[in-house]
């Protein structure tokens, strides 16, 4: 059995332990064949030689952190602790200034957190159109958006364009009180959120009333041609096979289109289909048209996100191991 002393003196020793130790607790569940023991400003490792270098990487990845930022929340400890490969350790502690999508308000940076988020912006880069597929809390819209405002702060386009397919209320919206807008703003929130991040309230009020960004559930795409747009389908899984068709055939001169969902989530009548999965598979083979998956090593959520998607995932799984029985 081997021991190490690392010192902590260079950060605050509460912050890396946590309150009550809760980020000590998942160091010790990450590394369940180590003693590790706290004191003070430091920490004593035991166990075997390979354990205690594996382990003294992380924690001098997560002091490294701490001294560039003052502070690391129970989720990004958790991830720096369980991210395996360069590109996601870049994510968290290199904090490259070229990896900024975009400044939002009060001078926060926005950009791609994990190796999953950073392809999506290489694959936009490189393609005019780009599937970003996976569960929720993986940063599909968010990142997405975040593209969106950086084309048009650079103007390499002149609007952007956010759209859903309004399934709550089967795009009849009619019976709901008042104006369009108010009809249909609650099933567009999750995108008003995400500009709020990046763009101060009385520029993205400007943006909005000129027409700049629009917001607008997907039936209200129909018989338009979008030019030198940055064009955003969230929420895909919940449009139909002719939705999407029209939608991708709705995409004009100098012209980008994300289209993310999560296959996992349907929320259409039993008797529709969800299109998302027949056009990725049709399309996957065609020049400017890419693909990228996210998984539960990508969610930027509460770190509980990740485990309730590996408990939802290994339930489906489940499920169709019964049906392929019967």
């Amino acid at each position: 059995m081997t021991e190490t002393i690392i010192n902590l003196e260079t950060v605050n020793p509460i912050e890396f332990f946590g309150v009550n130790n809760g980020k000590l607790d998942l160091l010790k569940k990450k590394f369940p064949l180590l003693k590790i023991l706290s004191r003070g400003t430091q920490m004593k490792l035991s166990g075997a030689p390979e354990q205690i270098e594996i382990a003294k990487e992380k924690i001098e990845l997560l002091i490294q952190y701490l001294e560039r930022n003052g502070h690391v929340s129970e989720n990004y400890f958790e991830q720096i602790l369980g991210g395996d490969d360069a590109e996601t350790i870049d994510n968290f502690v290199e904090r490259n200034p070229n990896d900024v999508l975009v400044f939002g308000p009060n001078g926060k940076s926005v950009r791609a957190r994990t190796a999953n988020q950073k392809r999506m912006v290489t694959a936009t880069d490189k393609n005019d159109v780009v599937f970003a597929i996976g569960p929720a809390g993986t940063g599909k819209t968010y990142t997405a958006v975040a593209l969106a405002v950086r084309a048009l702060k650079n103007k390499s386009v002149k609007k952007i364009i956010l759209t859903r397919p309004a399934v709550e209320a089967g795009e009849s919206l009619g019976f709901l009180p008042g104006d369009l807008k108010e009809k249909i703003d609650p099933y567009l929130r999750p995108l008003y959120d995400a500009l709020d991040d990046m763009i101060p309230a009385d520029k993205l009020g400007y943006y909005m009333s000129t027409r700049v960004i629009e917001i607008a559930p997907l039936a209200y795409m129909r018989g338009r041609t979008l030019d030198n747009a940055f064009i955003i389908l969230d929420e895909a899984q919940n449009a139909t096979d002719l939705q999407i068709k029209m939608f991708l055939t709705r995409i004009g001169a100098n012209a980008k289109a994300i289209i993310t969902g999560d296959l996992t989530q349907v929320d259409l009548p039993k008797h529709q289909k969800s299109g998302l999965e027949k056009a990725t598979r049709i399309l996957r083979n065609i020049e400017g048209i890419t693909h990228i998956e996210l998984d539960e090593d990508d969610v930027v959520r509460h770190r509980l996100v990740k485990a309730i998607i590996r408990a939802y995932e290994k339930d489906f799984e489940k499920g169709q191991g019964k049906s392929e029985k019967e």
